[in-house]
């Protein structure tokens, strides 16, 4: 007996083959392709620099760097480092992303035929009152027989209106979106703990000058007492001398326990239980980083939200050719091989055999308007997204803008407070002098006393806000400000 098909079959194959070929090769895809949307009019620079404008071109790839690095603090370098290696929201944000990246593999294949091998065994017994015109056997008589059955099934959809190409751009895209959102992640855990670490220190400042107050403020009490002993002063002045006293230790607390809520906020951030989690008193005196004029604003375009945004966008234009595809009818191209037999020790015989080839096609005829309604939902999607994409942009402009105001007007009223701070310092020790001498009470020493720690603490926390201004600066920006250059 001779082995191989038979020539019908082979022509048979030869035909699917090439029908499966010129499918292939001459098919369309439906659809806008994508063309990036003007985001908004966009100035080359920030804060008044009028030199043109351009169209924004994400670029959430280009390197950051270590930005956190120019307060030059080790342990806040160490902060960021197990943050980047311990935080749960970025573990579950690269979570997402390995989602999104196992969905485009799963719609990539469908650009591949499916096979399946499967193997079968039923014993079956036909009806005694079958009907003969069936089985060509006369009624009246009953089989009882196994069937064992070895297929190996293929089915493939040829893409001809290009519905599997457009998802697969699709998939791909919100793959894209998904790594930005994790970079977007990334770096507002990164500025949230360069924020509440400056924030601490400065916490750490402040609490050191108010027991240092306080230690000064009980020097004072001490001396009016002797004083009063001595009938110098009466019990108004150490009234008032304590006074003041409790009231600079009041303060404490209130401090201490928003350090605590700092220290808290670091915890979590850095994946650690907060009651576990310590962080040792020391004053921090790093000086606000200089902030270069006229930023050029391609410096926005590494933020990871906008890029996105924009990538959400390309889904949404694929998702429309997805749509229009399902219009025009399917052609799948299926095929069977394999063996069967009613005996185990005959089913891998060549005679038992069997095999089927063909197309198939598949057309919508009525649908009841929900054709045309997906259609109108995918479009009625990607113009959200251009307008998400927008307004993205928008926003990321105003932070911009925000926190170079903050970091001007910031720096003007330390300037001030600073030199408030030098003239009540000055008031203070006249009024130590005029009361030593016993020409003023007590009252006034307390007034200059309390007025120059209300202002050193001022001074502290703006201090501080100048710092928390440049981390939200340097997220506003998308990591920096350093020249945007591949490396």
């Amino acid at each position: 007996m001779k082995r191989g098909f038979p020539n019908q079959a082979r022509r048979g194959l030869k035909r699917l083959l090439g029908l499966f070929l010129a499918a292939s090769l001459g098919g369309c895809t439906l659809g806008p392709d994508y063309k990036r949307p003007e985001a908004t009019r966009i100035p080359a620079a920030y804060a008044g620099a009028t030199n043109g404008w351009k169209v924004a071109e994400p670029q959430a790839h280009l390197p950051k760097g270590n930005w956190w690095e120019i307060f030059g603090d080790p342990e806040l370098n160490r902060l960021e480092a197990e943050a980047a290696a311990a935080n749960q929201q970025l573990k579950a944000a690269f979570a997402r992303f390995e989602e999104a990246r196992a969905i485009a593999e799963v719609t990539r294949a469908g650009l591949f035929p499916n096979i399946a091998l499967s193997a079968s065994y039923t014993r079956q017994r036909t009806s005694f009152n079958r009907p003969s015109v069936v089985t060509g056997l006369p009624i009246g008589r009953a089989n009882t027989f196994n069937d064992f059955v070895v297929p190996l099934d293929l089915s493939y959809e040829v893409d001809l209106w290009g519905r599997v190409r457009r998802s697969l751009e699709s998939a791909r895209a919100q793959e894209q979106a998904s790594a930005d959102d994790l970079g977007s992640i990334l770096l507002i855990i990164q500025a949230e703990v360069a924020a509440d670490y400056v924030t601490l220190r400065y916490l750490d400042v402040e609490l050191a000058i108010v027991r240092s107050t306080i230690e000064v403020f009980r020097k004072s009490l001490d001396l009016t007492i002797d004083r009063r002993t001595g009938g110098v002063v009466s019990d108004l002045d150490v009234a008032q001398a304590e006074t003041v006293l409790r009231t600079a230790r009041a303060q404490l607390p209130a401090i201490a326990l928003q350090r605590a809520h700092f220290q808290h906020a670091l915890a979590l951030l850095i994946g650690q239980p907060a009651s576990s989690f310590e962080i040792p008193e020391r004053a921090l005196t790093v000086t606000p980083p200089a902030i270069p004029p006229g930023l050029p604003s391609q410096l926005l375009e590494r933020r990871p939200d906008i890029a996105a945004a924009e990538r959400r966008m390309a889904a949404a234009n694929a998702n429309i050719g997805v749509a229009k595809a399902a219009f025009f009818p399917t052609l799948r191209l299926n095929g069977l091989a394999g063996f069967e037999s009613v005996h185990a020790g005959t089913l891998f015989d060549w005679p038992s055999r069997v095999w089927s080839m063909g197309p198939s096609l598949t057309t919508p005829l009525f649908q009841g308007g929900a054709l045309r309604a997906g259609l109108r939902f995918t479009k009625a999607v990607y113009e959200e997204t251009v307008a998400n994409y927008r307004q993205t942009v928008i926003i990321a402009f105003r932070e911009v803008e925000d926190n170079l105001a903050a970091q001007r007007l910031l720096a003007s009223e330390y300037e001030e407070e600073a030199a408030a701070l030098k003239a009540a310092t000055r008031q203070l020790e006249i009024a130590n002098d005029r009361y030593r001498d016993g020409l003023v009470t007590y009252l006034e020493v307390a007034t200059a006393q309390n007025l120059v720690l209300g202002l050193q603490r001022t001074v502290v926390e703006l201090r501080g806000q100048q710092l928390v201004t440049a981390v939200t600066l340097v997220k506003a920006l998308g990591g920096g400000w350093q020249p945007v250059t591949d490396r």
